[in-house]
């Protein structure tokens, strides 16, 4: 069953790469979109390249509670996803306060509303991997393992999930039933319309758009890489579990390609290349200076398994094959076909996930 059809939904950060990705699929999936965000922070942008993403285009800073507040209680929407953050490690490293503010206070904005609203309601808060407190072990970090985190991204990620707990805990299932609450980790996300500074995909179809070999400062650095569709549809599973049950209110959720999905930066740049003729890369590793990143990172997501039925649909090749897909079609072909790429993704993945059984909503 979709019960997002003739639904209203209120996704916070619409206007980044998730949101822009998860507004057009809610819009796919029959809902009346409210998106709420401060700027576009890219140029490019997806968000400004999808056509029809969302119904209500409201600009205001997130941290602006009595805005957000405001708003939310005018729509009165069915579901909530909150997707607004600073979501950079390095400009968390040169903005550390901002950084909190946003990614712990913004979050508390929207469970402000939360607090106070009288009618049903779905919310589904999207925090990051980098929640845990990484020591960089080999196995996969699990829902219950340590947050917080030697970085300022990592430790406002792992604030914002202890600002979550203790409005759930001490409000929302104590006093609002009507409410049902989740959240999801994921990170390391790739995909079409990404232009994020830092990041290794936008920084190589950047280059590789005007004929140079991008430089890559940590080619041995391995991560759970995954398409931008597979979290979101492990946020949609969620919010679709919560929304017909009450079971799983307050928890929350690991999503992440398998571990056999942990590849190196160099092996996906080197998988991608192989869709984009007369590509190549350059090792920056040595005199690197900028801010430690880890170098190793994997999330067990047997709990999203066994308890939403939820799996990753995509395999390494066809993520890679996706993101170089929807690229080319940007730079070769224009924005309006890289509009139509984005909705014909989302159908395609809608019908593989069905097909190979991976994910319910």
């Amino acid at each position: 069953m979709n019960c997002f059809n003739n639904k209203k939904v209120a996704i916070t950060g619409h206007t980044g790469f998730k949101g822009s990705w998860l507004s057009a699929w809610c819009k796919l999936l029959g809902s009346e979109v409210l998106g709420l965000s401060d700027k576009i922070p890219t140029n490019p942008s997806h968000f400004a390249i999808v056509e029809r993403a969302v119904d209500h285009d409201v600009r205001f800073d997130v941290r602006n509670c009595d805005e957000i507040v405001k708003s939310l209680n005018s729509y009165s929407p069915d579901f909530v996803f909150h997707l607004a953050a600073q979501p950079i490690v390095f400009d968390a490293y040169e903005n550390p306060f901002d950084t909190f503010a946003i990614n712990t206070m913004g979050t508390a904005s929207v469970l402000e509303y939360l607090k106070q609203a009288t009618s049903n309601c779905v919310a589904v808060f999207i925090t990051s991997d980098k929640c845990y407190d990484n020591v960089e072990w080999t196995y996969g970090y699990r829902e219950t393992d340590r947050l917080g985190g030697k970085d300022p991204y990592s430790g406002s990620k792992g604030t914002a999930e202890l600002v979550i707990k203790s409005y759930f805990e001490s409000f929302i299932s104590k006093l609002s039933p009507q409410i049902k609450l989740g959240i999801g980790r994921a990170g390391n996300v790739i995909g079409g319309g990404d232009w994020a500074p830092f990041r290794i995909v936008p920084d190589c179809v950047r280059s590789w758009s005007i004929n140079e070999k991008p430089e890559i400062r940590c080619p041995q650095a391995t991560r759970p890489w995954q398409h931008v569709l597979e979290p979101l549809s492990g946020y949609i599973s969620l919010a679709t579990n919560l929304y017909n049950e009450n079971k799983l209110n307050g928890e929350a959720f690991n999503f992440g390609p398998p571990a056999a999905q942990n590849h190196s930066v160099r092996e996906l740049v080197e998988e991608i290349m192989l869709y984009w003729e007369g590509t190549g890369w350059l090792d920056s590793s040595e005199g690197n200076d900028m801010p430690a990143e880890a170098g190793l990172l994997k999330l067990c997501c047997d709990k999203a398994l066994h308890k939403l039925h939820w799996n990753s649909t995509l395999n390494f090749q066809e993520t890679a094959k996706w993101t170089a897909d929807w690229y080319r079609t940007f730079y070769q072909s224009g924005q309006v076909h890289a509009s139509k790429l984005t909705y014909k993704q989302i159908t395609e993945y809608m019908k593989l996930s069905q097909e190979r059984q991976t994910s319910k909503f």
